[in-house]
């Protein structure tokens, strides 16, 4: 068995039930929206974020039909963060698959992303699951602050840890909060129970991010190469700024200089790689991350044990011991 099937475990059933429900949410009349949504729900991987939703409903009591409304919710708005944020980028791939923007075009991918975003809220209102539709909303307006943060900060090349801490925050563990949220409030968990797995999952998602950030300098363990790809979008990722935090004046400005010219220039980027990796700047952040995962596990102590805290547990290191 693999370790994200026995981490599924606890809840296999539901999770095969949610496939198929996610399939139904996604089907449509249009013959050319269809295709496309079956192909998106071909791309789906792990599903890490639905099993955040079912693992947190567990902890906290029977998993539902609304469980199913949280994760078809949090599914929905994701695919249209993601499908939206490779037109911004215009990238040609997601994860080993053709993005849509490729294969259709960037007019077809923006009307997809805001097809999938009306789904989510149709779901949810179909449902009256409005504390659901809150929680997610949330989370939303928390990744677009975030992203228009880090292009602000990042036009400026001032981001400081304290700022890196406040973009991935909104970024990227605003969702992993969402999920473990609106999985407890699924089970009519209170408004505090609620926030605290807010808070839970908001903690793994900075681990989750500061594994991001190792795994694009290539962490050691990564499978292929390392691509750099943070600095080519001069992005500072926490092991850049610590890197320059701890540089004397004349390397820091010569590292900045560089990290400008990285968009258009490959050696720049390796030159930023190379002092970023043979410095501490790698293990301080694996130390932040490791102590993210601790933070986190201790926000589970008040549970009782179960096979659901230990898959919740267990996931978690899953995030964070990951190759890719």
């Amino acid at each position: 068995m693999s370790k994200i099937a026995e981490i599924k475990a606890p809840v296999r059933e539901e999770m095969a039930a949610f496939g198929a429900h996610f399939r139904g949410v996604l089907k449509s009349d249009v013959a050319l929206l269809d295709t496309i949504m079956r192909y998106v729900v071909k791309r789906k991987g792990k599903q890490m974020r639905p099993l955040f939703v079912f693992l947190t409903a567990k902890l906290h009591g029977d998993c539902g039909e609304r469980t199913n409304t949280a994760a078809s919710l949090i599914e929905l708005l994701h695919t249209a963060t993601l499908v939206h944020d490779d037109v911004v980028d215009d990238s040609p791939k997601r994860r080993g698959f053709f993005s849509i923007q490729a294969l259709w075009n960037k007019k077809v991918a923006v009307l997809v992303g805001d097809y999938l975003l009306s789904k989510g809220l149709l779901t949810a209102v179909d449902a009256e699951a409005f504390d659901l539709l809150k929680l997610t909303s949330r989370a939303v307006r928390e990744i677009s602050e975030g992203e228009l943060l880090q292009i602000e900060k990042s036009r400026k090349l001032d981001i400081t840890e304290e700022i890196y801490f406040e973009i991935i925050r909104r970024k990227t563990a605003s969702l992993i909060g969402a999920c473990c949220a609106c999985g407890a409030a699924s089970t009519g968990a209170s408004d505090d129970e609620v926030e605290k797995m807010w808070e839970f999952g908001e903690t793994v998602g900075l681990a989750f991010q500061i594994k991001d950030d190792l795994l694009d300098l290539g962490d050691g363990t990564r499978i292929g190469k390392p691509t750099g790809q943070d600095i080519r979008e001069k992005k500072l990722t926490l092991p850049l700024i610590h890197t320059l935090n701890i540089s004397d004046s004349n390397t820091r400005r010569k590292l900045l200089r560089l990290v400008r010219k990285a968009p258009k220039d490959p050696g720049a980027v390796k030159e930023v790689m190379d002092a970023v990796i043979k410095g501490p700047g790698m293990e301080y952040a694996r130390v932040k991350m490791l102590e993210l995962r601790d933070e986190a596990v201790q926000m589970l102590d008040g549970f009782e044990d179960s096979d659901s805290k230990v898959a919740l547990i267990n996931l978690l290191d899953f995030t964070i011991e990951r190759n890719k």
